[in-house]
């Protein structure tokens, strides 16, 4: 089975909840992945529900990146 991950998350603010969308890199489910908006990296790290980050004194939430299983077949 191949796994495909989208390379875009929606961040959200949770103070302000504004929401933007970051590029993401090293995703691994369940776990984490590196979230960059204007060059900055925001580590953001799977708490059982969501994915949680914090930078520059804000605290960011995501639903993660999309991602898409694909069976694998001859």
């Amino acid at each position: 089975m191949n796994t495909i991950v989208d390379n875009k998350a929606t961040l959200t603010n949770t103070h302000s909840e504004v929401s933007v969308e970051a590029e993401v890199d090293n995703f691994r489910e369940g776990v984490g992945f590196d979230a960059f908006l204007a060059t900055n990296r925001i580590s953001m790290r799977w708490n059982g529900k969501i994915f949680v980050g914090n930078a520059h004194g804000m605290e960011f939430t995501s639903t993660g990146p999309a991602v898409r299983y694909i069976k694998g077949g001859r």
